[in-house]
């Protein structure tokens, strides 16, 4: 039973192989999109380079059939003699300096190869939805994508290899046929074995790679988070330094043995094929000495011969050995093709209109339920919504009750499971996405602390605005941004973090300033501030809110807070409860009405006294 199961599972792995090479071609593609010309070039003298040995072995064979000739008869060497040994060498150096030109096209098309997948993995990673990125499997198709970026280089000198290989192969074939079909059909069925065992053992490495993906990222972040800033507090004061250190032995260790029980058995079963190909090559070899020494064979061609017979089992082997590695290779772009086929599930319709210039209606959510991918409880549900354009809109509520998900769905991150939700009367669905996106601003609580330049970390608010100083320093002013910045040693052209040499971190506040004058750069309709004050101290607080009253004027804007001291300034206040809205108001309206709202800012309120 045990017998049959592996002979199933080695059936399968040839025929999930022999699938894999369909994703060649468009590797293939791939690479002549990184770079045509150097591909072009590279064919050419794979082709040139492939004709050398042959050449090499012609005249070999004619300058020693032409010193036999000399000491059997005694006769004056032919005039054509040095410039035989003079071919010869130039064929050498000929070959010697294709092989080396071959090796730069291919360095340098490696380096187009990188540069270009790599930014197709990151440009359209930028383009699947916020969905995609919540799920674990994702990360693993990414990652081994990511990885393939790199590692898929060894496919450009495989496919280049086995051409040349090819060539040199087939020419020899040829020879050998002329003298005995029986000799070639020896030296293929002594390369076959070693081809088969090498493709197996080729995708047990790529299955073992595969199941490895998981805990490679695990050792990726615990990489990371064993020397990084932003853990060197915790791990000291919390002794968690032994423990990490030995998670990260037990499945590096682990990943090791795996690795090293598949490379043994590679070296035992490899070294049985050698012998296979290594006794067929010689028997070839003797047979063809054999015929020489009863003179069924010229000394010349002798030498000929045996240069056919070394070359076409070398190249053979070659190329079997060549087709096993693309094999490989197209195994591997399984996982990198993969992720080009995964579309968006939020994305612009065919015939999409641009978002409204100016708001005229506003927001209206009819009956809008959402719950997770992968769940089942609803975060929203059956909400009806209407915000009026130019509205300050604060949305207040315990954590986990659908307050950033209401804002996620507004801004189209995420289409609602069900119901629909209008602007100016049309479906969010049928508004051009980036436009609709370009109308909108946005400061989440974990917004980004991107490790550049204090210009361009204000400038990613409306990157068409990177070169503009003046409209960066008024966002920076706006958000109280300029004075931090003033204090930099380079101002604006200051790096930002500490990743980077020069770089000068920032507090969570400071931080926070920054990440308000991208929000105010953009000088969209909607602007939506999540937590926007969570690190600032009090004083800051009340100068941001201050200038926020301002700032807003003419445009509809989303605040929230868990402080309810800064929500006051709303037009309207909503209060959610189990993903529905249990009071709406402003804040005297809610505080007369003494329910929930008065309660949670009675008790926060008793906090400060």
């Amino acid at each position: 039973m045990q017998e049959k199961s592996s002979k199933q599972s080695f059936g399968n792995a040839w025929i999930e192989r022999l699938r894999a090479l369909k994703n060649v071609p468009p590797g293939l593609r791939i690479v002549w999109e990184a770079g045509p010309r150097v591909v072009i070039a590279g064919l050419a003298l794979q082709v040139l380079s492939a004709l050398v040995p042959i050449g090499i072995a012609a005249v070999s064979a004619a300058i020693i059939g032409e010193v036999a000739a000399v000491a059997n008869a005694h006769r004056p060497l032919s005039p054509m003699f040095w410039w035989l040994v003079a071919a010869e060498f130039g064929l050498a150096l000929g070959g010697s300096i294709l092989s080396r030109t071959i090796d730069y096209c291919e360095s340098v098309l490696a380096d187009k190869f990188i540069r270009h997948v790599s930014i197709k993995v990151i440009d359209h990673a930028s383009k699947l939805d916020l969905e995609t990125y919540e799920d674990p499997e994702f990360y693993d198709k990414l990652e081994r994508a990511r990885v393939q970026a790199t590692d898929r280089v060894s496919m450009i000198p495989a496919v280049g290899r086995a051409l040349q290989q090819f060539v040199t192969a087939v020419v020899f074939s040829v020879t050998i046929c002329i003298f005995s079909p029986w000799i070639l059909l020896l030296l293929i069925i002594g390369v076959l074995p070693a081809f088969v065992g090498e493709s197996h053992f080729a995708f047990l490495g790529y299955s073992l790679r595969f199941r490895q993906t998981p805990a490679r990222r695990q050792l990726d972040y615990l990489r990371v988070l064993g020397a990084s800033k932003e853990s060197a507090k915790e791990l000291k004061l919390f002794g968690l330094s032994q423990y990490l250190t030995g998670r990260y032995a037990r499945l590096s260790d682990e990943i090791y043995t795996q690795n090293v029980s598949l490379s043994k058995s590679r070296l035992l079963a490899s070294s049985l094929f050698s012998l296979l190909s290594a006794s067929a090559y010689y028997g070839a070899y003797a047979f063809v000495i054999y015929r020489t020494v009863h003179g069924d064979l010229s000394l010349k061609s002798l030498v000929y011969l045996a240069a056919a017979i070394a070359g076409a089992s070398s190249n053979i082997q070659q190329i079997f050995s060549s087709f096993t590695s693309i094999a490989d290779q197209a195994l591997f772009l399984t996982d990198f093709l993969n992720l080009f086929r995964i579309e968006p599930k939020v994305k612009s319709t065919l015939n999409a209109i641009p978002a409204p210039r100016p708001i005229r209606h506003g927001f209206e959510l009819e009956q809008v339920t959402f719950a997770y991918p992968g769940t089942t409880r609803p975060i929203l549900e059956n909400l009806d919504l209407r915000i009026e354009p130019g509205q300050r809109v604060a949305l207040v509520g315990e954590n986990g009750q659908g307050k950033t998900t209401l804002v996620k769905l507004i801004t189209r991150l995420y289409d609602p499971t069900s119901g629909r939700i209008l602007l100016d009367g049309v479906d969010l669905r049928n508004y051009d996405l980036e436009d609709l996106h370009r109308e909108i601003a946005v400061i989440f609580q974990d917004f980004m602390r991107y490790e550049m330049t204090a210009r361009e970390n204000i400038a990613f608010g409306k990157i068409g605005e990177l070169d503009d100083f003046s409209r960066i320093s008024i966002a920076a002013r706006k958000s109280l941004a300029d004075a931090v910045i003033h204090r930099l040693p380079q101002r604006y052209e200051q790096m930002l973090g500490r990743r980077f040499e020069g770089g000068v971190d920032l507090s969570g506040g400071e931080w926070q300033k920054i990440a308000l004058a991208r929000a105010y750069l953009r000088d969209a309709q909607l602007l939506v501030l999540d937590e926007p004050t969570a690190a600032l101290d009090a004083r800051s607080e009340r100068e941001v809110f201050e200038r926020f009253s301002e700032l807003t004027i003419g445009k509809t804007a989303l605040l929230i807070s868990h402080r309810f001291s800064t929500v006051r300034i709303a037009d309207r206040i909503l209060v959610l409860e189990d993903g529905r809205i249990v009071e709406d108001g402003c804040h005297s309206q809610l505080m007369a009405r003494g329910e929930r709202y008065s309660r949670m800012f009675e008790l926060q309120a008793a906090n400060y006294r």
